[in-house]
């Protein structure tokens, strides 16, 4: 069987199921060994470049213009082609056959390409609704842009400030042996709503609820607070310093639920403050072996195959620390 570019490119991003229950089926085995303890779970978003720059976001006009053309290249090449084939058919034996596989190979090729321009195209605009009900404004919902390139990347801030078109992988790693025991990836921006779930899908992978979350600011919404309550988890976040008021960050605000009063109370005592500082210690430490293994930008495009990678990231991740705690 001949191993190209085309069959591990395939074979790295078209087995996501299979991936997602390999990396559940690693965890069950260091589990086994006793090298997992869910108990603790630190979650952190780490924003990594997608495969599409910013000068590929257009607009609706301008995206409307790319598919016509696109439709239009599309028509034109299958036309020749055509024409190509009903020319070839009184004058092929005039031509040597390899030259005439290799004119059909160019022409394939061609038309390969107009059509993926196409799809593309039609994908931009097939998410532009989504991109524009993200928009608070309606200035900004005309204003919006999908790359021509990659449509599901989206616009982000970056670590250093700057912002480029990249997607959000979530980890969550559990804090004793810095396990990752759970993955996700969107292409929002914010993630105010990430932990939740992601605390399912620990307890799905382990079997055993986390006792313990903690988590960081970006991700600390009240309305998390009292999700992750209502599971019977305890949440380790920073609170807000108060602006213009002389009020305590362990006071309670007028409307806050009883997990929420509990959480600003918590994070008040040096207990909970020592315990948050394993967070940095967690995470921070993770993210950076990421990019040890090179995941500075993404080389595939779409969310199912950066889900992939991310996929394959982690279960790497955790069979190097398999063998390093039991080396």
């Amino acid at each position: 069987m001949p191993i190209n570019y085309h069959m591990l490119s395939d074979f790295r991003v078209e087995h996501g199921p299979a991936l997602n229950d390999l990396l559940s089926e690693v965890l069950a085995g260091m589990m086994a060994a006793g090298l997992v303890n869910p108990d603790r779970v630190s979650q952190d978003g780490l924003r990594v470049r997608a495969s599409a720059g910013a000068s590929s976001f257009r607009r609706e006009e301008r995206l409307k213009s790319f598919l016509e053309q696109a439709q239009e290249r599309v028509k034109h090449l299958t036309e020749v082609s055509q024409a190509e084939r009903e020319a070839e058919s009184g004058t092929k034996a005039e031509q040597s056959a390899e030259a005439d596989r290799a004119s059909r190979r160019e022409q394939a090729a061609r038309e390969r390409a107009a059509r993926q321009r196409q799809e593309r195209v039609e994908r931009a605009l097939a998410e532009l609704p989504a991109v524009r009900a993200a928009k608070q404004t309606e200035e900004k919902k005309e204003q919006a842009r999908v790359s021509t390139t990659d449509p599901q990347a989206r616009v982000m801030k970056m670590p250093d400030g700057g912002y480029r078109p990249a997607f959000n992988i979530q980890l969550a790693t559990e804090t004793e042996h810095q396990v990752i025991v759970g993955v996700s990836v969107t292409n929002r921006g914010t993630e105010g709503d990430e932990a939740p779930p992601m605390r399912e899908q620990v307890t799905t992978r382990t079997e055993r609820e986390p006792k313990e979350y903690l988590i960081d600011g970006g991700q600390a919404t009240l309305r998390t607070i009292d999700k992750l309550s209502e599971a019977g988890v305890t949440v380790y976040a920073p609170t807000q310093v108060p602006r213009g008021t002389k009020r305590s960050q362990a006071e309670p605000r007028p409307g806050d639920s009883a997990a929420v009063a509990a959480w600003r109370a918590r994070m008040a005592t040096d207990e909970a403050k020592a315990i948050y500082k394993e967070r940095a210690a967690t995470s921070e430490c993770v993210n950076a072996r990421t990019r040890q293994h090179g995941l500075y930008q993404f080389v595939v495009r779409g969310l199912t195959k950066v889900t992939c990678v991310a996929l394959w990231l982690a279960i790497t991740h955790d069979l190097l620390r398999w063998i390093a705690l039991t080396s």
